[in-house]
């Protein structure tokens, strides 16, 4: 582990660059790795001086652990992003995965690190248990360098509504009563996502903003479709019997704030496809905020987070 206050303890992974091969493919190595370590550079380098404020942000889904998680546009989103009160809404460390093959590389050390430097700053952050790491549930009421593990909680906004904060399985049918049929579609899920990410790898090297493969085919599939339906339907209807405003939760990794039959039902997606989590400002407004691009490729581009904000709800 290491301290992320201090760029100087945050070690990138060593890159060798050759410079004895001239061969084309040789070159495209050279560049590559190049613009690899540039980008740890990037990452690792001076804290930003004007970070954007929030009252409250909510993400979940990272999948720490697993080599779909974004965890680089992740740690630059965590570094230039500030907030009173930080929810981890479940599946941040994947346990499944970790279980059947071990996966953790620097940039997933620096997310964990930049989560408990910001508790040791002053943030509240809270973390509710998912699915994926579930292991934690047998924790709930302790606290752990600064982070509260709870089952559930709610949210109080500025402008005095609740809201239910909880990662959401417990509405997913396959996960409450088949789980052999959820860990076989993990293992596809996974497979889905190690496409992804190459396709990721290239498109950043060509300059190419992030796209999301898996997202994009999910989206298009009728039954896909369906179940975001039915789950959405399930997670507003239990908002209602709990007399809560709306309800904050994730697991379907599809980023949402919408009314919904007298509630508010907000997902804040995911950091394997879509990178996207919930903002509530000042005033109690939600919006979700999607981090496709890494800081410094959004200058010039005005007000990078105001380009980003995909929906308001007040």
């Amino acid at each position: 582990m290491f301290d992320s206050d201090s760029p100087g303890n945050i070690a990138p992974l060593p890159v060798q660059i050759p410079v004895d091969d001239p061969s084309p493919s040789g070159k495209k190595k050279i560049k590559y790795r190049k613009w690899r370590a540039g980008l740890d550079e990037r990452l690792i380098g001076p804290r930003p001086k004007n970070p954007h404020k929030h009252r409250t942000l909510f993400i979940s889904y990272t999948h720490l652990g697993t080599p779909g998680c974004k965890a680089e546009l992740l740690l630059d989103f965590l570094r230039h992003n500030e907030t009173e009160t930080l929810y981890l809404v479940g599946d941040i460390i994947d346990g499944w995965r970790i279980k059947r093959s071990w996966y953790w590389s620097a940039s997933h050390n620096a997310v964990v690190q930049e989560i408990l430097r910001k508790a040791r700053k002053g943030t509240n952050v809270v973390y509710v248990p998912g699915n994926h790491d579930e292991a934690l549930r047998d924790y709930t009421g302790l606290n752990f360098g600064g982070v509260d593990v709870v089952g559930e909680t709610i949210h109080e906004t500025a402008d005095g509504r609740r809201f239910l904060i909880i990662h959401g399985d417990q509405f997913d049918s396959v996960v409450k009563y088949a789980r052999w049929l959820a860990h076989l579609g993990d293992r596809a899920y996974d497979m889905a996502l190690l496409a992804n990410n190459w396709l990721h790898e290239i498109r950043r090297f060509m300059g190419l903003p992030y796209w999301s493969l898996s997202a994009y085919l999910k989206n298009r599939v009728k039954n896909a479709v369906e179940y975001i339906s039915s789950y959405e339907q399930a997670v507003a209807r239990e908002a209602r019997e709990r007399d809560v405003d709306g309800i904050i939760c994730g697991h379907i990794h599809h980023a949402e704030i919408r009314e919904m039959d007298g509630v508010l039902y907000c997902n804040d997606g995911d950091w394997v496809e879509s990178c996207t989590a919930i903002a509530e400002d000042a005033t109690g407004a939600f919006r979700i905020l999607a981090w496709h691009l890494f800081s410094w490729e959004q200058e010039g581009a005005g007000d990078g987070l105001a380009s980003r904000t995909v929906a308001n709800a007040a």
